[in-house]
C-alpha cells in the first residue's frame, strides 16, 4: 500500500509540475499577445507621471486637491500649446512645408556633386540597401496611412488613460502591490516607488534637454543660414527624447539641405550639430545623471534595438523610459532583495 501511495503521489506531482508549466507557457503567449496594449499602458504611465509632477506644486501651494490639480495641469498643458500654436503654428506649418518640397532637390543636388567625384555609384548602391531592408516602409503607402491613424488613435488612448492614472494613483499602486504574495509586498511597494521617483527624475532632465537641445539648434541653424531653422530645431527637440539614435536622424535633413547650399554650409552645420550634442553630453547629461538613474551607453543601445525589435517605432520611442524602470526594478527586486539577501557580503559592505 505505501508503494502505491507513493507511486500516486509521485504522479500527482508529475500531473502539477506539468499544468504549472503549460500555466506559464500560456500567461507568457498571453503576455506576448498583449505586447502592443502592455506598451501602450506603459506610455499612458509616462504621461501620468509628467502629469504629476506638474501637479505636484500646485496641490502644495494651493488649496486644491490632487485630483483638481491634475486637471489644472491638463488645461494648462493645451492653454501652452494653443498659445504656441497661434503664435508660431503657420510659420512651423510653413517651414515643414518648405522642409519637405526642399529635400528632394538637396537629395539631387547630393547625387550631382557625388558624381562629379564619382562616388554617384556608391551612394546609389548605399541608398538600394536601405531601400532593401526597409522597404515595406516604402512600398507600402496604403499601409502607412492606416498605421498614421491607428497612431493618432493610440496617443490618444495613451493621453486619456495617463490622465486617469495620474488622477487617482494610489489606488492603482495599491491593486498592482495587491497582486505580489503578502511577504514581498513591502519590496514590491518599494520598488514601484523607486521606479516612478527614477522615471520622474529622468522625465524631468529629458525634457530639459530637448528644450535646451532645440533650442540652440534652431538658433544656430538661423545663425549660419540654414533654410527652415524653426522647424528643424523643433525636430531636434522632438528627436532628443530618443537617446543616441535620435540626434543622429535629426542631423540628416540639416545636413541634406546645407549640402545644396555647398560643403562650406555643410561644416558649418555639422559643426553646430556637434557642439550642440557635446554642450548635451559633457554639461546636461552629467547634471541630470546627478538626480536620476545612471545608465550605462551600451544598455541604452541594446534596449533600443530590443525594445525596436519587438515593438517597432513605439518601442523605439518608449526604450529610454523603459529602461529606466527595468533597471530599478531589477536592482531592487533581483540584486538587492534577492542576491544580496541570499548571499550577504561577508565583509558587511554594501
Amino acid at each position: 500500500m505505501a508503494e502505491v501511495r507513493n507511486g500516486q503521489s509521485t504522479h500527482s506531482s508529475f500531473i502539477a509540475r506539468v499544468l504549472t508549466v503549460l500555466a506559464l507557457v500560456s500567461l507568457f503567449f498571453l503576455l506576448w499577445q498583449l505586447r502592443t496594449m502592455l506598451l501602450l499602458v506603459f506610455g499612458a504611465v509616462v504621461v501620468a507621471v509628467i502629469l504629476r509632477a506638474m501637479a505636484a506644486p500646485i496641490a502644495r501651494y494651493t488649496p486644491v486637491r490632487e485630483g483638481m490639480a491634475v486637471g489644472i495641469s491638463v488645461i494648462a498643458i493645451l492653454a501652452v500649446l494653443g498659445v504656441v500654436f497661434w503664435l508660431f503654428g503657420s510659420q512651423i506649418s510653413g517651414q515643414l512645408g518648405e522642409l519637405t518640397s526642399i529635400l528632394p532637390s538637396a537629395w539631387q543636388g547630393l547625387e550631382q556633386r557625388l558624381a562629379q567625384v564619382g562616388l554617384d555609384g556608391s551612394l546609389q548602391q548605399i541608398v538600394d540597401n536601405v531601400g532593401d531592408s526597409a522597404g515595406s516602409a516604402v512600398t507600402q503607402a496604403g499601409r502607412f496611412a492606416l498605421a498614421l491613424g491607428g497612431g493618432i488613435a493610440d496617443a490618444l488612448v495613451v493621453v486619456v488613460g495617463g490622465i486617469y492614472l495620474a488622477a487617482q494613483p494610489g489606488m492603482y499602486r495599491r491593486g498592482a502591490v495587491k497582486l505580489v504574495p503578502i511577504h514581498r509586498r513591502d519590496a514590491a511597494a518599494d520598488a514601484l516607488d523607486k521606479s516612478g521617483k527614477a522615471l520622474r527624475l529622468w522625465l524631468k532632465g529629458q525634457l530639459i534637454s530637448m528644450a535646451v537641445v532645440g533650442t540652440l539648434t534652431g538658433l544656430g541653424l538661423w545663425l549660419i543660414g540654414v533654410p527652415a531653422a524653426l522647424a528643424l530645431g523643433l525636430l531636434a527637440a522632438l528627436l532628443e527624447f530618443i537617446p543616441l539614435a535620435g540626434p543622429i536622424i535629426a542631423a540628416v535633413p540639416a545636413l541634406l539641405l546645407a549640402l545644396a547650399q555647398g560643403p562650406t554650409m555643410a561644416l558649418w552645420t555639422l559643426g553646430l550639430y556637434a557642439i550642440v550634442q557635446q554642450v548635451e553630453g559633457n554639461v546636461l547629461q552629467p547634471l541630470v545623471q546627478q538626480y536620476a538613474v545612471d545608465l550605462p551607453p551600451v544598455i541604452l543601445l541594446f534596449s533600443l534595438l530590443g525594445f525596436g525589435l519587438l515593438f517597432g517605432v513605439t518601442g523605439v520611442i518608449l526604450a529610454a523610459p523603459l529602461t529606466v524602470v527595468a533597471y530599478v526594478l531589477v536592482k531592487r527586486l533581483y540584486v538587492e532583495e534577492g542576491l544580496e539577501h541570499q548571499h550577504p557580503d561577508p565583509s558587511g559592505s554594501h
